[in-house]
Parts: C-alpha cells; sequence; structure tokens
C-alpha cells in the first residue's frame, strides 16, 4: 500500500507540468488542444490526492473535474455505447449508490430520532425550507432558463446527500445526528420533494406530484430498503450460517429473476397514467391505482430488481470474501465508497455531455448560483440551530447537513421524470454543476471547524449531542 501511496504522489509534478502548459496556452490564445491536456492535469490532481492523506477527500472533486473535462471535450463517448443509450444508466447507478448508503446504515440509525427529536426536527425543518426557497429566489434573481431554474429548485428541495455525514465526521461533529437527519429527510423525501417541486417550480415546469414521487420510491427508498436488508447480512449481531447464506442467494436470485422475466407490464409494476395520453391499459387482474378517472402513474419494477440483484451480490460475495477466503469482516467499506465515487462521476459526465453548449454559455452564472445557494445553506443552517438553542456541535452539524444535497438523486429526476422530459438534460445542469462544489466547500468548511474544537464554553441549553457509533 505504501509503494502504491508513493507512486501515485509523483502525478504532484505531472499535474505541474500540465498546469503550466494549460498557464501557457490561455496566455498565447493556443487553446486548440487545451481540452486532453485538462484531462490529464485533473487526473493527475486526482490521483496525487489519493496520495496524501490530507487532500485525499479532495480527490473525488477532482475526479468530477477530470469526467466533466472528457464529457466536455468528447461529449459523443457519454451518448450512446455501439447503439445503447448512456442515459438509461443514470437510475441504475443511482440505485446501486443508495444501495450502499443503505449498508452503512441500520435501524438504530431511525430509532436514534426517539433520542434526540428535537435536534432532529430543527434539521428536517430547515433542510426543506431554507434550502428550496433559496433555490427559488435564485432562480427568479438570475433569470435563469425555465429548464434551468426548476433544476436550482429540485436539487435545493432534495434531501440531505451521503457526503454529508462524511463532512459531518471530517468537522467533528455529531455523526450520530448527521446520519439520522440524512436517513430521515430521505425517507420523507417521496412526499416533500415532489411537493416543493410543484409548488415553487409549477411556474417553470409541469411537475406530476405522484409520477416524481414514485420515482423517488423506486429509485431512493426501494435500493435503501435493500440496502438495509444487506446491512443484516453484512454485520449481523447473529452469526449468520454458511447454509443460510446460500438460501438467501438462491431465493434472490429466483425472486430476481421473477421479476424480470414476468411480464406485468413493459416496465412497471404499479401503472398509473392517464390512458388516453400516454396509451397505458391496466393488465387485467394486476394491482393499480385509479387517481381519478382514466388517470393512472407507473411504479417501475427496476428498483426491486436492482435491490434484489444487490441483496444477492452482497450475500454471495459475503458466502466467497468472509466464509470461504476468511477476509475482513467489513470488506464492503472500502468497495462501496470506490463504486459510489465512480457511479456518481459517470452520471455527471453523461449529463454534461448532453449540456455542454448550455453549460459553455451560463456556466460561470450557474457556478457563483450554485456557490451562493450552498453558503446560504450553511450560514442559515448554522444560525437557525443556534436559534433553536441546541449545542454547537450540533449547529455545526446541522448546517452541514443543510448545506449539501443529494445531487445524485436530483439528477435522476432531472434526467428520467417524464414531465420533464423536454430538454431534461438542462433541468440536470444545476445538480451536475452544484454537486462538485457542495464535496469543494463542504471539505474545507469541514477541515476549518475541525480546527476550531467545540470549548467548554459553549455548552449548549439543549444537548443532544451522543458519541458516534
Amino acid at each position: 500500500m505504501k509503494t502504491v501511496k508513493s507512486f501515485l504522489g509523483y502525478f504532484k509534478f505531472v499535474f505541474l507540468v500540465f498546469l503550466a502548459a494549460v498557464v501557457i496556452m490561455l496566455v498565447t490564445s493556443r487553446r486548440s488542444y487545451i481540452g486532453p491536456i485538462l484531462i490529464v492535469m485533473f487526473s493527475s490532481l486526482a490521483l496525487f490526492f489519493m496520495s496524501h492523506s490530507k487532500l485525499k477527500s479532495f480527490s473525488f472533486t477532482a475526479w468530477v473535474f477530470a469526467f466533466v473535462s472528457v464529457s466536455m471535450v468528447y461529449p459523443i463517448a457519454f451518448m450512446t455505447w455501439y447503439g445503447f443509450n448512456l442515459k438509461v444508466l443514470i437510475v441504475p447507478l443511482i440505485q446501486i449508490i443508495m444501495f450502499g448508503m443503505g449498508t452503512t446504515l441500520s435501524l438504530s440509525d431511525f430509532g436514534r430520532v426517539l433520542k434526540m427529536p428535537w435536534a432532529v426536527f430543527i434539521g428536517l425543518i430547515l433542510q426543506f425550507t431554507i434550502m428550496p426557497l433559496v433555490g427559488y429566489t435564485l432562480a427568479k434573481s438570475f433569470g435563469f432558463d425555465d429548464k434551468i431554474a426548476a433544476g436550482i429548485v429540485l436539487i435545493g428541495s432534495c434531501p440531505g446527500g451521503v457526503a454529508s455525514n462524511l463532512m459531518t465526521f471530517l468537522a467533528g461533529g455529531n455523526v450520530a445526528l448527521s446520519v439520522t437527519m440524512t436517513s430521515c429527510s430521505t425517507l420523507v423525501s417521496p412526499l416533500m420533494t415532489p411537493f416543493l417541486m410543484k409548488t415553487l417550480a409549477g411556474e417553470f415546469i409541469e411537475v406530476n406530484f405522484l409520477g416524481m414521487m414514485f420515482s423517488i420510491l423506486n429509485m431512493i427508498i426501494v435500493p435503501l430498503a435493500a440496502g438495509l436488508i444487506a446491512h443484516y447480512i453484512l454485520y449481523s449481531k447473529h452469526k449468520i450460517s454458511l447454509n443460510s447464506i446460500v438460501l438467501v442467494v438462491i431465493v434472490l436470485i429466483a425472486v430476481s429473476g421473477s421479476f424480470i422475466l414476468i411480464n406485468y407490464t413493459p416496465d412497471s409494476l404499479l401503472t398509473v397514467g392517464n390512458t388516453e395520453l400516454q396509451q397505458v391499459t391496466p393488465v387485467p387482474g394486476l394491482l393499480h391505482i385509479e387517481v381519478a378517472k382514466d388517470m393512472w402513474v407507473t411504479l417501475s419494477k427496476d428498483g426491486f430488481v436492482v435491490g434484489f440483484v444487490l441483496i444477492g451480490v452482497v450475500a454471495f460475495a459475503q458466502l466467497i470474501v468472509r466464509i470461504m477466503l476468511k477476509g475482513p469482516e467489513h470488506w464492503m467499506d472500502k468497495v462501496l465508497p470506490l463504486v459510489s465515487m465512480v457511479g456518481i462521476c459517470f452520471i455527471i459526465a453523461i449529463i454534461t455531455a448532453r449540456s455542454a453548449g448550455d453549460l459553455l454559455k451560463i456556466g460561470p452564472l450557474l457556478i457563483c448560483a450554485g456557490i451562493l445557494h450552498n453558503a446560504i445553506g450553511y450560514v442559515l443552517g448554522y444560525w437557525g440551530a443556534r436559534a433553536a438553542r441546541l449545542s454547537e456541535t450540533d449547529c455545526r452539524t446541522v448546517a452541514i447537513e443543510v448545506g449539501l444535497q443529494n445531487g445524485g438523486m436530483a439528477s435522476g429526476l432531472a434526467m428520467t421524470v417524464s414531465d420533464i422530459a423536454t430538454d431534461n438534460a438542462k433541468v440536470a445542469l444545476a445538480p451536475a454543476i452544484f454537486g462538485p462544489w457542495m464535496n469543494i466547500s463542504g471539505s474545507v468548511l469541514a477541515t476549518w471547524w475541525r480546527s476550531k474544537p467545540v470549548s467548554r464554553s459553549k455548552v449548549p441549553v439543549k444537548e443532544t449531542q451522543e458519541p458516534a457509533e
């Protein structure tokens, strides 16, 4: 491991060489080959960061910039592969990421809300008021195109992102509160996100409340629940026998195959839509909900398929790694961050490739909006928690949780919800830009707060902190 880190450390010099080349090309106005040079520059920077203990948290952001550079210079590379539209991969990738989040949680993380109800309640109120309203205000103030404005409101209306837990840990905050807030905000997102979009973004785009709700259930909640099951398989205090794991693998393969092979509808388990407009007919004898006369929406089955398949994969891997190879107990903790990083980078690249022209036109303005949105979230989140008389540690935790949104969820909704299918890459543009900046600012804020530990003079009236698990 030390040899690998030492090797990666040499990429610092590669980065400096290509950075100098970029500067020279910009000064001399010779920009013909600046794209490939930027790709190598950001890639070498990311590899160098991975070798440095203090800069490692910035490697993800550097990789994002590398992928964005590739997608801007060679957009066709992220459009189709051998006739396959890469846009189709966005939802499965997000489902895998959310499954990974679920494997880091347990039922105790949701039950912890009973131990710190006031802090969680305040955090959720601030989460679903500050960011959506600030997003709406910025969208109106900057005068963005309706689709782009809707994307800003969309990312503000999403729950907290997984990165907030890591940033809270780096900041020395209340990790237990952060995990609980992320879990709870994600659970209520099928109701809150469509409601906020309908209320605030309704003047920009047409929003189907039920359609968006089912998309969130399919894309976020179902894989998250599957991850909780996988968590039990991986980390249960009760030792799971070899026969039990083999049985789980067989059952899940059978169930997954059933979901794929049985033709409930072309791609759904539950259909609720407009039969006249969408030409959708409910299958006789199957479960469906009629919201109004001839009105239906669709609950896709891919979330269930991905969830069952991933549980099967985890169970099978557990069988191989722990029982047969006698490998490390927490092997998934090393695998999932890498999978999530690659998945998010790929999603951002797919979105960027489809909106490269718009990004060149309004990129700087959208970046300014993203910085403001994020900064205001931190400030109002912190002072809102202070006004509610939370501890200094909890105030910092709430600020990070409010300021960091689930950009992947926003991107997936923007690219897949049918009501915003026209120019949907425009809607996804704000999440694609805001997301990387959140990681940069979150890392900087966490590092700064870690250098300023909470003093005993700041012991609060309402103390909610408990030791992080």
